[in-house]
């Protein structure tokens, strides 16, 4: 049986492979619509996203995958191009008894939480169970994820008594869905004390910003010995940060208690935003040192904050005012970032590849450290985002051309 189910799967593959070989990308076509398609192009079976010669579950497919089912969401296409690539991508991970292809419960990292949003929207479409059991799987790592003494979950077992911003985006929006769909309404409070937790550790009184991380135990080489802080607000790790907050808050009912801080923590979030923007419409690598010698404008991040502003305008979290520091980031993106070839093909550049804390080899999380990581283009990390800010930009502009007609 397990036979037939594997080659029906590589059947739908070679099918998919082809289809998207006939891909075009227009000029004529939205930049959400010319990014994803720029994507499906480049890499013909979602499992090749982040760059993967191999399949391996983690949380960067989920990102763009998610950011592509917006965009096949919003536009409402007549074919079913990007949800059958969507698809594929679960075809190729999530066995019949809902366990996934290379992911370990037991691994207990956030990191891999993520990609399971997909399959809210896979299941509510294709009302397969083994999305809702995969689903299942992947909430039951919560249950017995180690947490820091107020309840935070660690980042990962590896990365003993520490929460990372970073890790807030990978499980509360999944955390705060899944309880939404379910009934759940215990579990709300739980996912509001991941934000204050992790709020309360990383917060700088002087910069007003957060900082990438927080060691409990003050034992890492990061850490600040009295605070348990690490040195510097990395601007994606701010990103993750807020569009958790964006996205967690449209699950999390008006009348739950405690929902009120998050909106003062987004709002704080999105004054800082404007405080720290550079004259070019985007943000820098090491948020708390804007200009310094090195530092650069970074196009994760700024996709991130993009996002998080038109969403949080759009949902009423945030005041109308943030809808011009938002705009003037998108021009300053495109101007900045975006590259298109003679195929039309759209490629972002200045993304940061990847940073973190401690590990093998130990990542130090000074200055030098954040702006000597090494740079590359089309990084899912940005791809994604900006697709997520281009639809909200793209809700805009036809809101505001009703208002016109």
């Amino acid at each position: 049986m397990k036979s037939k189910i594997l080659f029906f799967s590589l059947i739908f593959q070679v099918f998919l492979t082809s289809t998207n070989a006939q891909i075009k990308v227009s000029k004529s076509d939205q930049w959400s619509v010319r990014m994803t398609k720029s994507e499906m192009i480049r890499y013909p079976q979602a499992w090749q996203l982040d760059f993967q010669s191999k399949i391996k579950w983690d949380y960067c497919h989920g990102l763009e995958l998610g950011a592509m089912l917006d965009v096949y969401d919003y536009y409402q296409f007549p074919d079913s191009t990007i949800l059958n690539y969507v698809k594929g991508f679960g075809d190729s991970f999530v066995h019949a008894d809902g366990t996934i292809q290379t992911y370990s419960v037991a691994e207990q990292s956030l990191d891999r939480i993520n990609s399971g949003k997909i399959f809210f929207r896979l299941y509510e479409r294709t009302k397969d169970e083994k999305y809702k059991k995969a689903l299942d799987l992947l909430r039951s790592q919560l249950n017995t994820q180690p947490r820091t003494a107020e309840g935070g979950f660690w980042h990962k077992n590896i990365y003993p008594h520490q929460m990372w911003l970073d890790g807030i985006y990978m499980e509360a929006p999944f955390y705060a869905e899944y309880a939404f769909r379910n009934n759940l309404p215990n579990d709300y409070a739980d996912v509001i004390k991941q934000f204050l937790v992790v709020d309360e550790h990383t917060y700088d009184k002087v910069t007003h910003l957060n900082r990438h991380a927080w060691d409990e135990s003050h034992e890492q080489k990061w850490a600040d010995k009295t605070t348990g802080q690490s040195e510097h607000c990395w601007g994606r790790a701010y990103g993750w940060y807020a569009m958790a907050l964006v996205d967690a808050l449209d699950y999390i009912p008006v009348n739950v208690p405690h929902r009120i801080d998050l909106l003062k923590i987004l709002n704080r979030v999105a004054s800082q935003l404007e405080a720290y923007q550079d004259k070019t419409g985007e943000w820098y690598q090491v948020m708390d040192r804007p200009g310094a010698e090195g530092n650069y404008l970074e196009s994760s991040c700024s996709a991130m904050f993009i996002y998080s502003l038109l969403k949080g305008v759009r949902k009423g979290y945030l005041p109308k005012r943030y809808l011009k520091v938002a705009e003037k980031a998108y021009s300053g993106y495109i101007k900045n970032f975006i590259k298109v070839d003679s195929d039309g093909l759209v490629t972002i550049t200045n993304a940061c590849a990847v940073a973190g804390l401690g590990g093998t080899p130990y990542r130090s999380g000074t200055y030098s450290y954040y702006i000597g990581e090494k740079k590359r283009n089309n990084d899912p990390k940005a791809v994604g985002p900006f697709i997520m800010a281009s639809v909200e930009m793209e809700r805009l502009s036809k809101s505001i051309l009703k208002v016109i007609r």
